[in-house]
């Protein structure tokens, strides 16, 4: 039993089809695999801090549901997560627990800063001293979403960008330590 070519689009690798257009066999390489099954299973870590969090609550609802785009469950635990959604005003005194968050993620891991006060500051910044010029000033961010707020739409849209940068992406090489020579 076969699936069709076009339901295989998605899928990373070669897809082989005999005479009767089904797909017999797929050949990729594991990276490609790997990145795959990567960026369609996302588990988001929301730090929402003020008016975006609401435009982000709502991506999560029913009516945009980013479930069906692969952002299962959002969690409250930094251990369980690998996505951390910035939503909002950075201050100086919540940046030692953002980077506290994003160093107890497991890796890989990918932010996205959504609003204009998490990508420089917004408006905040010049009228108030305890405002931080960017999340990307505590940590690395992979895709910036601009607006005040952002509409639900401009995040799943940041968000599938994430998903194709993921796919892009090579895998992490993990270096074996070092026999110490004698």
């Amino acid at each position: 039993m076969g699936v069709t070519e076009d339901k295989m689009k998605d899928f990373p690798g070669e897809v082989y089809s005999d005479d009767t257009g089904k797909a017999n066999f797929m050949v990729t390489s594991i990276d490609k695999l790997a990145n795959w099954a990567r960026s369609n299973s996302l588990w988001p870590l929301t730090f929402g801090t003020s008016c975006c969090a609401i435009e982000m609550m709502s991506t999560a609802s029913a009516k945009y549901d980013w479930s069906r785009f692969g952002f299962e469950v959002a969690r409250a635990t930094p251990r369980q997560a690998d996505l951390i959604i910035v939503a909002g005003t950075i201050c100086k005194k919540m940046a030692p627990v953002l980077k506290r968050l994003y160093d107890q993620m497991p890796n890989p891991k990918y932010v996205i800063a959504m609003g204009a006060c998490a990508v420089s500051g917004g408006p905040f910044y010049y009228y108030s001293y305890t405002v931080v010029k960017g999340v990307d000033t505590i940590i690395p961010v992979d895709v910036y979403i601009p607006g005040c707020p952002p509409r639900p739409e401009a995040l799943l849209e940041g968000m599938i960008a994430l998903q194709t940068k993921i796919k892009k992406s090579r895998a992490y090489v993990v270096d074996s330590p070092k026999k110490e020579e004698k």
